[in-house]
This record gives C-alpha cells, sequence and structure tokens, in this order.
C-alpha cells in the first residue's frame, strides 16, 4: 500500500487531506451527504418516468420476480414502513406493482413487480447506467468499487 507524505494527496486525489472538524468530522453526516448528492442526480435521471429514487427501490427489488411482503420490502428498499406504503399505493395506482397473496404462506399479501413495472425499469435502464458511468468518471472506477466494497464490509460489520 503507497501512502502518501503530510501534504501529499494520496494517489488519485488532487489535493491533500484535510483535518475534519465539526459535521465533516461524523462519519453518518459525510455518509448522508454522499447519498444526498447521488441521489440527487440518479433523481434527476428517473424524473422522466415520474419516479422517485424510492419508488426505484421498490422496484429494483421487485424485479426478482419472487413478490416481498412489505416487511422485506421495507427493508430492502431502505424505508420506513408507512413511507413504503404510499410509496407502493402510488404505484400500485399505475399499475407498475400489484398487491397478491404470498406464495410461500397464502395469509400473508405480498407486493408484486407487475409486466407495466418490468417495462418501466427497462426504459429507466440507460439511464440510470448513464448516472453510474458520470460517477466512474468523476471518481474513478478502482475507488468507486473500493468504495462500495469498503461500505459494504462497514454495513456487514455494524449490523453484525
Amino acid at each position: 500500500m503507497v501512502t502518501a507524505g503530510p501534504d501529499e494527496a494520496p494517489e488519485g486525489l488532487t489535493e491533500p487531506p484535510t483535518v475534519a472538524t465539526g459535521l465533516g468530522s461524523s462519519l453518518a453526516y459525510l455518509l448522508s451527504r454522499a447519498e444526498r448528492s447521488v441521489n440527487r442526480g440518479l433523481a434527476s435521471v428517473l424524473a422522466a418516468e415520474e419516479v422517485s429514487v424510492d419508488q426505484w427501490r421498490i422496484l429494483q427489488a421487485l424485479a426478482d420476480g419472487r413478490g416481498h411482503s412489505m416487511g422485506d420490502l421495507a427493508e430492502a428498499a431502505l424505508m420506513p414502513h408507512p413511507t413504503l406504503t404510499k410509496a407502493v399505493d402510488r404505484l400500485v395506482e399505475r399499475a407498475v406493482v400489484y398487491r397478491g397473496h404470498d406464495p410461500a404462506d397464502r395469509r400473508r399479501v405480498a407486493v408484486f413487480l407487475a409486466d407495466r413495472g418490468s417495462d418501466l425499469l427497462r426504459r429507466l435502464e440507460a439511464g440510470i447506467a448513464e448516472h453510474h458511468r458520470a460517477i466512474l468518471a468523476m471518481y474513478g472506477t478502482a475507488r468507486t468499487d473500493q468504495l462500495m466494497r469498503e461500505l459494504e464490509m462497514l454495513v456487514r460489520s455494524i449490523e453484525g
């Protein structure tokens, strides 16, 4: 591993790191700020189809074709239950998802991706891919891959 001296930027950075103070020294704050920045660009891509970032997460979670309970879907889409319910209701109104019996337990209700939802996801693919390419161009492929691996390891460490 190559380390930079105190006044040198690590490989790939254009300026030396600064000592963070205040909010900038908080991991939670920096992660939230990064999420907002990334999601702002993603939201602009999704806006053409009138889909929010939260709704896109729901559609992506349902794309496996298995159907998901509201609890599983809330966890997968990173949404609290009341917010998820409203978002699913809007997607049901657009006929891109539907509620039905859970194949594993007919007493439970599950949410499924409708054919119109699959079509919507296909229409969104190019814009989402372009958004990802823009991030790779700005931040670098290797650094982006490393960041994603590190974030996944952080989540696994925290969640156990």
